[in-house]
């Protein structure tokens, strides 16, 4: 029976064994099928919205929350159902974008770093340590107070300051894989650095990757709703789940479900893509589970 059991496992490939961990992670799961309905609502955001987010109705401004507004309305009239569907795309666009142009700055620095090592990693280390050194958020309010605030800063500004976690990941990889035999074998065979770099060494160096993506997705989208609700994020009238909280802060007293549901589809949204993360990390390398 064991030697049955020990050729099952060989015969799994990296993507079933995989899977058969994951799924085993009830709490993976369940972010996975948070991210999936937030993808659902956010691509058929055109056919499920009842009205058009920027229609302005004043004779129903405020509405509580009834059969011809499920969610209420704003101090404008419009439908905060529909505003909240559509500003489920602006997440969905800042948190992969954003996350995208941190990952390709990360890998590229990281890569160098990892594999030359010597001064150029001590001068990207030194600069990635001046990079953590700033708080986060206030340089992005910084910069974007600089520029003009509208979702494409926000998605450039939140990537060129979220890259430093994905450098230290890759180089981290980087080290521990550039001396294996299989680099080795083709650097005797005389494949250059950019070819050893990126056809060797980065296809075996991503799998904790895919956690990072995951974990910053959801800060991407914290940060984004947080610079929309200070009013330097995506500017009105395009819904966000930010300015949305904006208009619940100026009528909170009168207008309770302006605060309640975007600040209720915020915290589900990011607590999915970090059980989701969480799952991932799990998965892919079970030793790290505590």
């Amino acid at each position: 029976m064991d030697i049955e059991k020990s050729r099952k496992l060989k015969k799994e490939t990296p993507g079933l064994l995989f899977w058969r961990r994951f799924k085993k992670n009830i709490l993976g799961i369940s972010g996975g099928i948070i991210v999936l309905l937030l993808f659902f609502v956010a691509i058929s955001a055109p056919y499920t919205s009842p009205y058009d987010p920027n229609e302005i109705d004043i004779k129903s401004s405020l509405q509580a929350p009834s059969k011809d507004h499920l969610l209420g309305t704003d101090q404008l009239g419009r439908d905060v159902l529909s505003r909240m569907i559509w500003g489920s795309r602006i997440s969905l666009l800042v948190g992969f974008v954003a996350v995208g142009i941190a990952t390709v700055i990360g890998i590229f620095f990281g890569a160098l770093a990892g594999f030359y090592g010597k001064w150029i990693d001590s001068l990207i280390m030194r600069f990635v340590d001046v990079m953590l050194c700033f708080p986060t958020f206030f340089l992005i309010l910084a910069v974007i107070a600089i520029l003009e605030p509208n979702i494409w800063n926000i998605m450039a500004v939140i990537g060129v300051t979220s890259w430093m976690g994905v450098t230290r990941l890759i180089r981290a990889e980087i080290l521990s894989l550039k001396e294996r035999d299989f680099v080795k074998a083709a650097r005797a065979m005389g494949a250059r650095d950019i070819r050893l770099i990126f056809l060797h060494i980065l296809p075996n160096a991503l799998s904790p990757i895919w956690v990072s993506v995951t974990l910053g997705v959801a800060a991407a989208i914290l940060t984004e709703s947080a610079l929309s609700f200070l009013g330097i994020g995506v500017q009105p009238p395009t819904p966000s789940w930010g300015n949305i909280l904006t208009a619940g802060k100026d009528n909170i007293e009168i207008a309770w479900w302006l605060s309640l549901y975007p600040g209720l589809a915020i915290l589900i949204t990011v607590l999915g893509y970090n059980l989701l993360g969480e799952g991932l990390r799990d998965a892919i390398d079970p030793r790290l589970k505590t």
